[in-house]
C-alpha cells in the first residue's frame, strides 16, 4: 500500500494540527484578565504570550519570542537539560515559550526562554539578567521579585548570593518520580506576603544512574540523570521553607513512611498545605505544617487497599474549613468527592477532577453515563444541588476565576473554546490548522465487562467488504483511549484509509468507567490487559461482520507497546503482526512510583512481576514483529526494548527493530509521521496487504 503522504506532510507541519491553538490559559484572580499561549498559525511550531482582557474583548500580544531573541530557532535540543526534561515529563512537543508563571492580578508574568530569562509587564517584555540557564522563573506577588533555578541551586533576581545552598542537592525542583509520575512538576513557592519561598531538597545520591550516548553522534558525551527504579531507593525529599532574612526551617513529617510529596501550597504566610503518600501510595495524607516552626498536624487521611488514585484538586481544604477529599463509593462502581467524609456527588457521576471554584460553588469534571464523554458540573457544597455546564456529546473542561469561566469544548463539531462572564460570552480566536477528517467512531460496549470499544472504518467503505483490522492500542493504567474528541481519530482515520478497520479498545485497568474497572489489574497487568482485548475484538466482529480476524495487526507506543508486543507473543492465534513501539518490557527496570503502586514492591510480588515481563516469552515469537525506541528516551530506557531483542535473538526468533537517534519518548514532529509510515510498510508486508 501506498501511504497517504499529503495527511502525514500536513500532520508533521502543523503540530498534529496543535500549532496555532490557544493552551496555558492563567486567569487574574478578578477574573478581568485571561493570559495564554498561542503560535502566529497553524505551521508556526513558535508559541508566543498573549492578554484577553475580558472587560474589553481585545487580545493583545505580550511577547513574541522572535522578537526577543532574533535568529534563535527555538530548537528543543538548544534548551538547557532541565527545560527539556520538564518538557518530556508535560509531553509539550512545542518550541517558544513553553510555560509561564503570573502573578495573582496576571499584571506580571514571566518565563525563560532558550536560558534566558524573561519578564513581562504593561510596559512590554524585558530580559533580566541570571545566574545562568534559567529554569522554573516564579515571580512573587507583586511581581518585584522572581525566584529561578540554575544548575539546581535556588536564586532570586535581585540579590547575588543563592537563596538555597549549593550542597550537592537539586533545590527548587521536582524529581522524577513527582514529575512523571505523581502530576507535581514544581519544586518552589512563594509565601503569599513575598518574605519566604518553599522549596523542596532533592537528594538523589543512592539512585542508580541511566546513561544515553547517541549513536549517531559517537563524538558526544553520553547524558546521565538519576532513575528510581522498581524495588530500589526514591530520591529523599526534603521541604524548606527559606526566609529572605536568612532563616531556614525544614518541614517535619513522617518521610519515611511517607516519602511522596504529591502537592504543595501556602495557605497563607502562617500556613502551608502539603499531601504526602505512602510508596504504595495506599494512604494518602492532608498535612497542615507552620513555617515557623515545621511541625505538621494531619487534617485527612485517604486510604485504600488496592491504591489511592490520584484526584486532581483533592485533598483540600475548603473556605469555612471543610475538608474534600475523594471516596469510591462501597460498591466500587463510582468516583466521588465527599465533604469532611460525606459523599457529596451522585453514584451515576464519576469524578474525575475538582478544578476549583465558581462563586460557592465547586467546578468538577465528570463522566455522566457514556465514558467516552468529559462533562463541567457545578456543585453546592452546602446543599449538594448539581448544575451540568457543558452541553452535547465530547470532551468538556473548565477553568474559572472570579465570575469569570472558561469552557473548553472538543466534539464532533471540533473545538471550541469560550470565556463566559456575566451573560457574555468571547470566543477565543484559534488559528490551528482544520482537520482534515471529520471522523465518527462507532462507538460500543462490549461483553459483561461493558469494555468501551470503537471501530474507525475508511472513508466510502460498503458494508459487506471485509477488511483487515488494526488493533489501535494503549490499555495502560492513567490514560482512556476511546475519548469523544476529534484530535483523537485523525491518524486512526489516515490508518483507516489505508484499508484497515482500526479498533480502539479500552480494556480494564484503563480510567474513568469505574473504580472496580480500573484496580481490577491490581498486582498483575498483563492476563487482565491482553484477555479484556481479545474478548472485546470477538465480541466486536459480532457486532461487525466487516472485521476480518484472520488478519489483526496491533500497534502501540509506550505500555501500548508492551501490549502489542505481548499480543504477538502470547497470543499468536489471534494477533497476526505488532508494530511495538518503547514498550516497557521488563517492569523490574521501570520506576517506582508507576510500577509499586500498581504491582507493589518486587520482592513481594515475585510471581506478578514475573509474569508482566516479556523477556521469557521471546522463544514462543511466531508473527512478525517490529521493535521501535527512541534511543535518547528517558523515560522507558531503550534497554527495553534491546533485551528483548536480544532474547528474540538468542531464541533464533526473526524480527525487525527501528532505533531512533536522538529521540525520546515524546516523538517530535516529522518523527512520528515518519514512524507511522515505516509501520504501514511493515504491518501491509506482514499481513500480504499490497
Amino acid at each position: 500500500m501506498t501511504p497517504d503522504n499529503d495527511f502525514l506532510g500536513l500532520s508533521a507541519a502543523t503540530g498534529r494540527f496543535s500549532y496555532g491553538a490557544p493552551r496555558a490559559f492563567t486567569f487574574s484572580d478578578d477574573g478581568n484578565r485571561l493570559l495564554f499561549l498561542r503560535s502566529a498559525g497553524p505551521r508556526d511550531p513558535h508559541d508566543r504570550l498573549w492578554s484577553l482582557d475580558l472587560t474589553t474583548a481585545r487580545e493583545e500580544l505580550l511577547a513574541d519570542p522572535a522578537a526577543l531573541l532574533p535568529g534563535r530557532t527555538g530548537d528543543p535540543a538548544d534548551l538547557p537539560l532541565l527545560e527539556r526534561r520538564l518538557r518530556e515529563r508535560t509531553r509539550l512537543a512545542t518550541r517558544g515559550i513553553g510555560t509561564f508563571a503570573a502573578t495573582p492580578d496576571a499584571a506580571v508574568a514571566v518565563f525563560a526562554l532558550d536560558g534566558r530569562l524573561i519578564r513581562v509587564d504593561r510596559q512590554g517584555a524585558t530580559q533580566l539578567p541570571a545566574a545562568g540557564p534559567v529554569f522554573d522563573p516564579r515571580p512573587n506577588a507583586d511581581g518585584s521579585r522572581i525566584a529561578y533555578v540554575v544548575d539546581d541551586v535556588l536564586h532570586l533576581t535581585d540579590r547575588s548570593e543563592p537563596l538555597s545552598p549549593a550542597d550537592g542537592a537539586r533545590w527548587g525542583v521536582a524529581e522524577f518520580a513527582a514529575a512523571e509520575e505523581l502530576g507535581r512538576h514544581r519544586g518552589h513557592w512563594w509565601a503569599p506576603g513575598g518574605g519566604a519561598v518553599l522549596a523542596a531538597r532533592v537528594d538523589e545520591s543512592a539512585l542508580p544512574r541511566r546513561y544515553f550516548a547517541d549513536p549517531a553522534e559517537p563524538d558526544r558525551p553520553a547524558e546521565s540523570f538519576a532513575y528510581p527504579q522498581a524495588g530500589g531507593p526514591n530520591a529523599d525529599v526534603q521541604l524548606w521553607v527559606l526566609a529572605l532574612d536568612g532563616g531556614r526551617v525544614r518541614l517535619d513529617w513522617d518521610a519515611a513512611r511517607h516519602p511522596y510529596v504529591c502537592a504543595a501550597e501556602w495557605a497563607s504566610d502562617t500556613e502551608i498545605l502539603l499531601t504526602v503518600a505512602d510508596r504504595l501510595q495506599q494512604r494518602v495524607l492532608l498535612l497542615s505544617a507552620d513555617p515557623a516552626t515545621g511541625r505538621t498536624t494531619e487534617l485527612s487521611r485517604t486510604e485504600d487497599e488496592f491504591w489511592v488514585d490520584e484526584l486532581p484538586g483533592t485533598p483540600a481544604r475548603l473556605p469555612g474549613g471543610a475538608l474534600l477529599t475523594s471516596a469510591d463509593t462501597s460498591d466500587g462502581r463510582a468516583r466521588a468527592v465527599a465533604l469532611d467524609g460525606r459523599i457529596a456527588t451522585p453514584e451515576r457521576l464519576q469524578v474525575r477532577r475538582v478544578v476549583g471554584r465558581l462563586g460557592g460553588r465547586l467546578l468538577l469534571e465528570v463522566t455522566d453515563g457514556d465514558p467516552a464523554d468529559q462533562h463541567v458540573y457545578a456543585l453546592d457544597p452546602a446543599d449538594g444541588a448539581l448544575e451540568r455546564l457543558s452541553e452535547g456529546p465530547g470532551s468538556h473542561s473548565v477553568q474559572a476565576a472570579g465570575d469569570s469561566l472558561l469552557l473548553s469544548s472538543a466534539g464532533p463539531d471540533g473545538v471550541r473554546r469560550r470565556v463566559v462572564r456575566a451573560g457574555r460570552e468571547i470566543e477565543l480566536t484559534d488559528l490551528s490548522e482544520p482537520l482534515p477528517y471529520r471522523v465518527t467512531p462507532k462507538l460500543t460496549r462490549v461483553t459483561e465487562l461493558d469494555l468501551p470499544t470503537a471501530v474507525v472504518y475508511p472513508r466510502g467503505h460498503r458494508a459487506g467488504e471485509p477488511l483487515p483490522v488494526l488493533l489501535d492500542v494503549y490499555g495502560g493504567p492513567g490514560f482512556q483511549a476511546v475519548v469523544n474528541e476529534p484530535r483523537r481519530w485523525q491518524l486512526r482515520q489516515w490508518w483507516a484509509d489505508q484499508g484497515f478497520a482500526v479498533v480502539t479498545i479500552d480494556n480494564r485497568g484503563t480510567p474513568y468507567v469505574s473504580p472496580a474497572f480500573t484496580k481490577a489489574v491490581f498486582r498483575r497487568f498483563s492476563q487482565v490487559t491482553l484477555d479484556d482485548q481479545v474478548a472485546a475484538l470477538r465480541a466486536l466482529a459480532e457486532l461487525e461482520p466487516d472485521l476480518d480476524l484472520s488478519r489483526v495487526a496491533v500497534r502501540g507506543w509506550s505500555y501500548g507497546g508492551y501490549l502489542a508486543a505481548m499480543a504477538v507473543l502470547r497470543r499468536p492465534d489471534v494477533f497476526h503482526a505488532a508494530s511495538a513501539g518503547a514498550g516497557p518490557t521488563d517492569f523490574r527496570c521501570y520506576d517506582t512510583a508507576y510500577t509499586e503502586r500498581y504491582l507493589g514492591l518486587p520482592e513481594q510480588n515475585e510471581a506478578g512481576y514475573a509474569a508482566d515481563c516479556l523477556i521469557a516469552d521471546a522463544p514462543s515469537l511466531t508473527r512478525p514483529l517490529l521493535l521501535i525506541h527512541g534511543l535518547a528516551d528517558d523515560n522507558v530506557h531503550p534497554s527495553h526494548t534491546l533485551r528483548l531483542s536480544a532474547a528474540l535473538h538468542r531464541a533464533g526468533r526473526p524480527h525487525s527493530v527501528l532505533p531512533l537517534p536522538g529521540i525520546s519518548h515524546l516523538t517530535p514532529e516529522g518523527a512520528n509521521e515518519r514512524m507511522v509510515a515505516a509501520e504501514l510498510a511493515f504491518l501491509c508486508s506482514s499481513l500480504g496487504l499490497s
